[in-house]
């Protein structure tokens, strides 16, 4: 019952996000939202922070669970990469899409929700690094240096009016240039960070 009502709480913080913005928003609009007492509210978040915190965690939460979902199916490895490069970029679609105020939540250098993003960033990065090592890149490309250059694909297409529809094509030109053609000659001296 707790987790749901937690739900709630976020569910509820998630609309005031959409309509006032982190700094207006209240524990009463929240509570309202919710049509119950704010102290009702703070049996499940301690503060406004708290709850903008934990929304923050619960959506790069879900989009990190995408993205290894994409990178464990049974497909291509470039069907993988592509599905984990979507995960990152839909949870910007997503926030970037309602309101501008929600964009907010997907700032690196945010005092709130800074290290969730680097978090999420870093974990997804390990993702590619270990597709990349298993698939083989490209003469010259370290699965990190890979990894690196396809996320920053993704971040630069996030601020392209029509992202959505280049990232399938760019990404399939990106991934042609990085992955080896040949299956790749098993190295176990290669260091991949393991994912968590």
């Amino acid at each position: 019952m707790g987790a749901d009502r937690l739900d709630e709480v976020l569910d509820a913080t998630y609309d005031c996000l959409t309509r006032y913005g982190v700094r207006r928003t209240t524990m009463d609009d929240i509570a309202s939202t919710m049509g119950v007492s704010r102290s009702a509210v703070y049996q499940y978040v301690r503060s406004k922070d708290d709850a903008f915190r934990q929304l923050a965690a619960r959506l790069h939460d879900r989009a990190l669970a995408r993205a290894r979902l994409a990178a464990a199916q049974d497909a291509p490895y470039a069907v993988r990469i592509r599905g984990v490069l979507a995960a990152k970029f839909d949870l910007v679609l997503d926030l970037s899409g309602p309101s501008p105020h929600t964009a907010g939540l997907l700032d690196q250098k945010a005092r709130l929700f800074g290290e969730i993003r680097t978090a999420f960033t870093r974990n997804l990065r390990c993702l590619l690094v270990g597709l990349f090592a298993e698939a083989g890149t490209a003469a010259g490309t370290e699965p990190g240096r890979a990894a690196d250059i396809a996320i920053a694909l993704v971040t630069g297409l996030e601020s392209v009016h029509g992202g959505r529809e280049l990232l399938a094509p760019a990404t399939g030109a990106l991934l042609t240039g990085l992955l080896a053609t040949a299956p790749p000659a098993t190295d176990h001296s290669l260091a991949v960070e393991p994912c968590q």
